[in-house]
């Protein structure tokens, strides 16, 4: 069963609008909740991700957590093998060192000094 969700949009002495939305109701209980938990009202919530959309004209679903791939997986232990070999760029003040360091071709790693 879906029930609607009244959104009111008010920004000092800005017009009202009213947003009606339909959505599962069991959807509607766990966002107030976690809005809730968050100390934001659900107003709030929507209103800032319209905002967002407004200023970035992008939208983004972020569905479930992210995992890593095999091969992220096999290049992130090679670098921290690497680490524990001391394969690993000395430290830089500045940005313009550490990009000489890098266009180098006799650069040397912290296990080579």
């Amino acid at each position: 069963m879906t029930e609607g969700i009244y959104l009111v949009y008010t920004r000092f002495y800005m017009k009202t609008a009213v947003i009606n939305l339909k959505i599962d109701s069991e959807l509607k209980k766990d966002v107030q909740k976690i809005a809730e938990d968050l100390g934001f009202s659900l107003s709030a919530i929507i209103s800032s991700q319209l905002k967002q959309l407004v200023k970035t004209r992008t939208f983004t679903v972020d569905a479930k957590p992210l995992k890593p791939t095999p091969y992220l997986k096999k290049i992130l232990r090679e670098a921290e093998e690497d680490e524990k070999k001391g394969f690993v760029s000395p430290t830089f003040d500045n940005v313009d060192d550490a990009i000489a360091w890098l266009d180098d071709p006799d650069a040397k790693y912290i296990n080579q000094i």
